[in-house]
This record gives C-alpha cells, sequence and structure tokens, in this order.
C-alpha cells in the first residue's frame, strides 16, 4: 500500500554534549522570561542549547548531485500520482510533492525524539505562564529567495492567511489560534484560546512562512504554475505538470550552516517523477529513469528485484526498521450513505475479507492484519480497558456499545479458505438483524432497495484484494464492483466525499493531538477535503479527541488514545487492512548514507548525499 498523506510537524502540509538532556518545562507552564532553543508537547529535549548537530547526520556529508524518487507521501492537497499546481496550500487542484522544500518555517523536528522542534526562521520561543501566548524570536539572517528580510510580520500573515482562507485541513488544525500579531520585525506573538491544545503551538511552528510582499495584488487562493517566493533550502526548477518537477539547491541559503541543518540538504537538485500507476513506475526505476524507490507492493518486492542491475550490485536493496505508529489503513466505509448508517451492515462488511488467504496468495505472507487505529504503537489498545482507560470511558456509559469495556475489538480470524462460511454466516445473520433482507437474490436494505457498493480506487495493484472481498459480499446478495478513475478525479471524490468505500492508510504522529480532530471529529465529518473520511460524527469521539488534546502527560495522552481507540473500533468504520513495521527500499548504488536512521523519519533525502557520479 503506498504511503498517502500524513500531516507532520516539519511542514504541517505538512515535523557528546549534544547526547545530552536538556530540562525543560512543559509548554503550559513556560515562562515568558525563559526564551528557549526548542520545545515539546511535555517539555522533554534531548539536545541542549548550542548542539552542533542532530546526532542522526553526517555534518560532513558534501554536497552535490541530484536524488530523484517516486513520491511516496503527500500533505494538504498533494496528489501522488499528478500535479497541476504549485500552490499546496490551498483547496484547489492537486498540488506538487516537495513543494514544502521551498519554504522555511520557524522551527524543525528532531527525529529521534517524539515530538520536539528546534529553531529554524525563529531562533528561540518562549511562553506565558498560563502557555496561552507564545512569542518567537525571529532570526535576523532569514532571507527569501529574493534576499528580502523574512521578518515577523511575514510569518504573522501565514498564519492568519492559512487561518481563514487556507485549505480546510489547516483551518481546522488552527482552530485554537485566537489572534496574531507581529511586535517588531524579529518578534512573532501568537495568541491562543483558553483550554487550548497541547499540540498547537507545535502546529504553528511547523507551518511554511509565506511573503506577505509577495501575495500583495495575488490570490492567494488560486492554483498556479508560477513558483511562489520561497525561503527554503530549495526552490523550483524545470518542470512539466504531471510528468515531473525538480528542485534546485539554493546556493548559500541563508539557514545551511544552522546546528538543524548540518549535514542535511545535500543534493543540488531533487526531482520528483510521476506516474499513471506505480507498476509502470517499477519499470522507469528499473531502466534508471529515477534513482530511489520505496517499495510497497508485496508482489513486486518478492519477485521482481532480480534484474540485472540488482543482481551485480549496482541497484541496492535495504529493509529499515519502522518503529512508528504504522496508521489505518483499510477501506473507509463512507457512513454519510444511509445504506451504510447501520453498525451491524458495517460489521458484517468486515467479515467478507479473509485476511489469511489475501496474506498467503497474493501478498507473500509480508503483512500483519491492521487491528487499531494507532497501530505499531504502545496507544493501541489491547485486552481489556486498564484501570486508567475505564475512568475515561465510564461517563459515556449508556452511550457507547458496552463491548468497550471488554476486549478491545479484534476482527475474527478467518480459516484462510478465501470464503470462510462460518464468518459469511455471522455476516448475513448481522445484515438481518439490521432490517437487511434477501428477496429475488438480492439483499436489500429496510425500505427494500438493492444493496450496491462501489469501491474507489486510483490504481489496479489492488484489483485482487478487491476481487476477493467483492466475491464474498455477492455471496451475501450485495452487489459490489470497483471504480478506477484517474488520479485527479480520485482526490476530488475524496475531497467531496463521493464515494461508498475507498482504501486509504493515514498516519498519525508519536503524539498525537488536535490533527486527531481532522481524522475522526464531527466538525471535520462535514468538512470538505477533511480526512475524516468514514464520515465519524459522535460526541463520545469528540470528548476523548478533546481529552487527549489536552493531555498533560505522555501516560495521560497514551490512555486516552487507548480509550479513543477502543470506541473507534467497535464503531466499524472502516475494514482494516494490514500492515508492517518496515521500509522497503531500493536505490543505484551512486548515493551514502548515515549507518543509523532516526527513530521518527526516513530522514530520505534529507540526510543522504550523492557518493558517485553518474
Amino acid at each position: 500500500m503506498r504511503h498517502t498523506p500524513r500531516l507532520s510537524r516539519r511542514t504541517v502540509i505538512a515535523l557528546g554534549a549534544a547526547a545530552g538532556v536538556s530540562a525543560a518545562l512543559p509548554l503550559r507552564a513556560q515562562n515568558a522570561a525563559a526564551e528557549r532553543h526548542g520545545m515539546s508537547s511535555f517539555g522533554d529535549l534531548k539536545y541542549p542549547a548550542n548542539f552542533p548537530h542532530f546526532d542522526y547526520v553526517n555534518p560532513e556529508a558534501p554536497k552535490g548531485g541530484a536524488f530523484s524518487q517516486l513520491g511516496s507521501s503527500g500533505q494538504v492537497n498533494q496528489n501522488l500520482e499528478t500535479f497541476n499546481t504549485l500552490n499546496i496550500y490551498s483547496q484547489k487542484n492537486d498540488g506538487a510533492l516537495g513543494m514544502e522544500l521551498t519554504f522555511a518555517s520557524l522551527m524543525v523536528r528532531a527525529l529521534d525524539e517524539p515530538d520536539a522542534m528546534y529553531g529554524l526562521a525563529a531562533s528561540s520561543v518562549s511562553f506565558s505562564e498560563d502557555g496561552l501566548v507564545c512569542r518567537f524570536r525571529i532570526r535576523p539572517e532569514a532571507r527569501f529567495h529574493d534576499g528580502t528580510k523574512l521578518t515577523a510580520h511575514d510569518s504573522a500573515w501565514t498564519i492568519t492567511t492559512l487561518k481563514t482562507i487556507g485549505h480546510n485541513i489547516l483551518r481546522q488544525l488552527l482552530t485554537d489560534v485566537d489572534a496574531v500579531e507581529a511586535e517588531s520585525d524579529d518578534m512573532l506573538v501568537v495568541h491562543f484560546v483558553k483550554g487550548r491544545g497541547r499540540e498547537i503551538p507545535l502546529i504553528v511552528a511547523g507551518l511554511p512562512v509565506l511573503s506577505k510582499k509577495y501575495y500583495e495584488g495575488r490570490n492567494f487562493e488560486e492554483a498556479t504554475l508560477n513558483p511562489p517566493l520561497g525561503s527554503g533550502p530549495y526552490r523550483v526548477g524545470k518542470l512539466e505538470p504531471g510528468r515531473f518537477i525538480e528542485y534546485d539547491r539554493v546556493a548559500n541559503w541563508w539557514g545551511e550552516k544552522l546546528n538543524v541543518c548540518r549535514g542535511q540538504n545535500n543534493f543540488d537538485n531533487l526531482r520528483y517523477e510521476f506516474y499513471r500507476d506505480r507498476d509502470v513506475g517499477f519499470q522507469g526505476f528499473t531502466a534508471r529513469n529515477y534513482l530511489f524507490r520505496e517499495e510497497f507492493t508485496s508482489r513486486i518486492w518478492a519477485t521482481n528485484y532480480d534484474f540485472p542491475a540488482v543482481r551485480d550490485g549496482r541497484v541496492k536493496k535495504e529493509v529499515l526498521p519502522d518503529q512508528t505508529p504504522s496508521g489505518a489503513q483499510g477501506w473507509f466505509i463512507n457512513t454519510r450513505r444511509e445504506k451504510f448508517s447501520d453498525k451491524r451492515v458495517r460489521e458484517a462488511l468486515g467479515l467478507t475479507m479473509d485476511f489469511p488467504w489475501m496474506n498467503k496468495n497474493l501478498m507473500y505472507g509480508s503483512y500483519d492484519r491492521t487491528t487499531s487505529y494507532f497501530q505499531n504503537s504502545d496507544m493501541a489498545a489491547t485486552g481489556k480497558p486498564s484501570r486508567e482507560e475505564v475512568a475515561l470511558l465510564e461517563p459515556f456509559r449508556g452511550k457507547v456499545d458496552e463491548a468497550v469495556f471488554g476486549d478491545a475489538y479484534v476482527p475474527p480470524q478467518a480459516d484462510g479458505s478465501g470464503q470462510d462460511r462460518t464468518l459469511l454466516r455471522r455476516a448475513a445473520t448481522l445484515l438481518r438483524e439490521a432490517g437487511c433482507e434477501v428477496k429475488d437474490g438480492r439483499r436489500v436494505t429496510p425500505k427494500g432497495e438493492p444493496i450496491t457498493i462501489e469501491f474507489l480506487i486510483n490504481t489496479v495493484t489492488f484489483e485482487p484484494h478487491h476481487s476477493a472481498v467483492i466475491s464474498n459480499l455477492r455471496r451475501l446478495g450485495i452487489e459490489a464492483n470497483m471504480r478506477v478513475v484517474d488520479p485527479a478525479q480520485f482526490q476530488l471524490r475524496l475531497q467531496t466525499f463521493d464515494f461508498d468505500i475507498t482504501v486509504q492508510r493515514f498516519s498519525t504522529s508519536s503524539t498525537p493531538g488536535e490533527s486527531l480532530r481532522t481524522y475522526f471529529s464531527s466538525a471535520a465529518a462535514k468538512l470538505t477535503g477533511s480526512r475524516n473520511l468514514s464520515g465519524i460524527s459522535d460526541p463520545v469521539v469528540d470528548a476523548l479527541i478533546e481529552k487527549i488534546v489536552a493531555a498533560q502527560s505522555r501516560d495521560e495522552l497514551t490512555f486516552a488514545c487507548r480509550a479513543l481507540d477502543r470506541v473507534l473500533r467497535v464503531g466499524h468504520y472502516w475494514i482494516p487492512q494490514w500492515n508492517k513495521a518496515s521500509h522497503w527500499i531500493a536505490f543505484w548504488d551512486v548515493f551514502a548514507h548515515p549507518k543509523e536512521k532516526p527513530r521518527y523519519g526516513r530522514a530520505i533525502p534529507e540526510t543522504w548525499w550523492r557518493a558517485k557520479a553518474d
């Protein structure tokens, strides 16, 4: 499965002495007089002030050469298969991958810490005693690519603009921002609403800083192929919409020697290739049309990486550990459609998936079954709820399924035959209990309307997986089919929730907070372009999200996430698919990289460098 958009704090739209621990207070308790070089959700920082560089980089990595890839993750309006705009922060059109590289943010993530951020355009940050006012000091050397100074006025304008007319995902993320002002050229002041979420200062710190002057007389919301004025380590180079886009490293970039940038941004040229289908894209990789590929298709990884360049060592294969939450990958059921409003119907649909059969026959036994929205993390609920989880859930007794107080829901194990009769009988029983009887060989709703299901996809890669489920649905009397559409139409239909069921993967951070609202909240269910594909609209879910947002310690956060996970899982809003705690990567042997990757990110291509010429 390809890696679909995640919200990262690096861009949000997009996150020796240096090994020591720096004392810091939680965000809500930091004193305004104490300007700090970094911040995190709970105040813990690995790196002290004036640290030389992140531990996971090679500070002496040479600059130069090119890196090309088939993109594997995006954010906001970015599309993995095509692009027709360079404005990635607007609701309109399909944004180009990599555009976030052209902008600097106030602070950047340390990828070997759960959520710590350190100063980039801002040299320091401080908080009022109540945590409702945050002040960022802007570096005097920060510049846009045209040489103009980057100031607090630019950042204030950016935050205000994204909150009011930016993409709906960004508007929702910035809900807890009350007001923004530039106290001077070098001092940005952000006011948060009372009771604001724990994550919002980090979200603000990770936003791009756009040029206020550049947008004077320009429509910020319009789709455009004119490169906007940036301030980051790269600027837009050559491009052909829908085919490729290149980024050129900015010579003598103002941030190049900062500790948060040392050993990073090493390539002179970065290029993203676009293919209509990743299987076709693989052929491009074997022909050296691009140099790096992360593989998401087990069939290709198991059977196709034996071409001559692999056998003679010109192409290297590596398996990197993935210690981050592997996220929620599955078939998301659109509960906005009346036929899916009864959770017994949704549970029945989930029983048509025979994971052992798929894993053995289609995926070479490479995966584990996904059960949780927080898979591969300690935030995933297991067994019966702990005392702390019960305390969070008890106020909602009678408003939630009693099953949340028992063992966390896990999809029943199929027998591997591809058509487990026991599970299909259970599915038929659930459908009858929901009033969906069989008439003239067709399963109908309580209103007597035939139940039909369209699976919306944008690649033929998953046709065999869909076919297996569709076959079992037909055994239940449900007529189902696949609809394969082009990437632009697929993105538009997701944004407008014009689908029955679709397949996606969403990943949350290791310290989730406000971003969960965009996935699961009632407000997001009504918001065009949100990540709440299932249309989850449940006051209990909303309340638990706010418990997560308000958590004052990592333990509180973990227990609240587990409680939310239990409620979501008994809601049967999706058919969970599969996961693996690793990255499969392949690359032409012209690169070098640090010995170990950071725990919380791939750091590719950020920390890699060119070791051989073409």
